[in-house]
């Protein structure tokens, strides 16, 4: 069973591994919002919906974005989402997955590291449980600050005690109401704890943490929990083409070329199409703008310089090899593509976790970190020259890149379920099925 929140970061990812299991001879099924049905099925996958969980990707949950907007702060903003987008939502999943389980009785389950009923399937459900981390590694860890902050790591005296000071009072003080409602949650159904914070629970309670990416795109640990294992860059599944690839005359007329998107989630196109697009009208640089749907023909009609391309969607992996520098929001799936080919990356990034992203991106130098949701288009400019410019930044993306390609994150994957299913009472068929392949 892989069981997912309604958000392509936390579904695409996963993507590929439930088609690699399904082809070994798996029985895969998915649980997550109707919103992703579609995507599931075309994968050949039965897809359960939500059913007694509030829909997070629905319309029923716009209304309570309004009280999100309110908060002013980082810190307040991210502790309003891991109540009412994550935690609230565990005993939820739970009733949906013991519904399910009566006709379903999976062996495993497969979940991104945010799903927050995790516990109540290993420690009540008494079934093993893979955590995929889609995110940058959010363990807590004495090397470094808090996670949610967005902070580079220190090894100075002054710095090491900084993050020591910070940890102490992080899980008290800036993520305390989180923490409490999870803790409530948790002891009311009999869930034993040791009162991890939100960031921790997840972690261990998993039985193996497979972590998205590789060591050198994550901060040096000395007390990484023995489960948790990097499995290389996880992206989205992507099928054989049977079309014809995406092209157009202009790449071939410009030797500087920036790829820039939002994703599909953020629709406001002022805070990076719009900026991005104004610092590069009438140049020489040829920007090819990605919208996910949000006003393309609006932003054709506003800007119709030659040297601006303006589409709803490109598959990335068809662009990408020509671009010299990616600006985007800080997605990590984004993120990961980009590094995958070769691309260094202008972010401009805060919320939803993309503050922990940007400053890895600053910190292995990669890219830059505009440290902004809203960047001015002279910030943009300046980003990309000293990319293009500075030679150390592509440098770094390729050693990356070259990390990247060492792994083969299925493969990986099928490994680590074996170890974990040869040690559970679990169904013999799936077991087989695993060794066999």
């Amino acid at each position: 069973m892989f069981a997912t929140i309604p958000g392509d970061g936390h579904v695409n990812p996963l993507t590929g591994l439930a088609v690699y299991l399904k082809e070994m001879g798996c029985d895969v099924r998915w649980y997550t919002s109707d919103t992703y049905a579609p995507k599931i099925q075309k994968l050949g996958i039965m897809h359960y919906p939500l059913k007694k969980a509030l829909d997070i990707s629905g319309p029923e949950f716009i209304d309570s974005l309004a009280e999100l907007q309110k908060r002013k702060s980082q810190v307040a903003k991210l502790n309003w989402a891991l109540i009412n987008v994550f935690i609230l939502r565990a005993p939820e999943y739970y009733a949906d997955l013991k519904d399910i389980y009566r006709q379903f009785q999976f062996d495993i389950m497969v979940a991104d590291c945010t799903f927050m009923a995790i516990p109540f399937v290993r420690d009540i459900m008494r079934i093993p449980v893979i955590s995929i981390g889609v995110l940058p590694l959010i363990e807590t860890s004495k090397d470094l600050a808090p996670t949610g902050l967005g902070m580079q790591p220190s090894r100075s005296i002054f710095g090491r005690m900084k993050q020591y000071i910070l940890r102490s009072i992080a899980d008290r003080l800036i993520f305390g109401p989180p923490n409490k409602v999870l803790f409530k949650i948790l002891d009311e159904h009999g869930i034993v704890h040791k009162k991890q914070n939100v960031f921790d629970m997840n972690v261990q309670k998993s039985d193996l943490f497979l972590q998205s990416g590789t060591p050198g795109f994550e901060y040096k640990r000395t007390d990484l929990s023995a489960h948790i294992r990097f499995i290389g860059a996880l992206l989205p599944y992507s099928a054989p083409a049977l079309e014809k690839s995406w092209y157009d005359y202009r790449l071939m007329q410009f030797k500087k070329i920036v790829l820039v998107t939002q994703g599909t989630v953020e629709k406001d196109v002022n805070k990076i199409l719009v900026p991005t697009l104004e610092a590069f009208k009438g140049t020489d640089v040829l920007v090819i703008a990605t919208t996910g749907g949000s006003q393309t023909d609006e932003l054709r009609r506003r800007y119709p310089h030659a040297n601006l391309i303006i589409e709803d969607f490109i598959p990335f992996n068809e662009v990408m090899p020509y671009a010299h520098v990616y600006i985007t929001n800080g997605g990590y799936g984004g993120v990961m593509l980009g590094i995958q080919n070769k691309l260094p990356v202008i972010v401009a990034g805060v919320h939803e976790g993309k503050n922990e992203i940007a400053a890895r991106i600053a910190y292995f130098k990669l890219g830059v970190n505009l440290k902004t949701e809203k960047p001015k288009p002279a910030q943009l400019k300046k980003a990309f020259e000293e990319i293009f410019n500075n030679p150390v930044y592509k440098a770094n993306v390729h050693i990356l890149a070259d990390e990247f390609q060492t792994y083969n994150p299925n493969r990986i994957f099928a490994k680590y379920m074996i170890e974990l299913l040869s040690g559970k009472q679990v169904l013999k068929s799936v077991y087989k099925t695993l060794q066999i392949t």
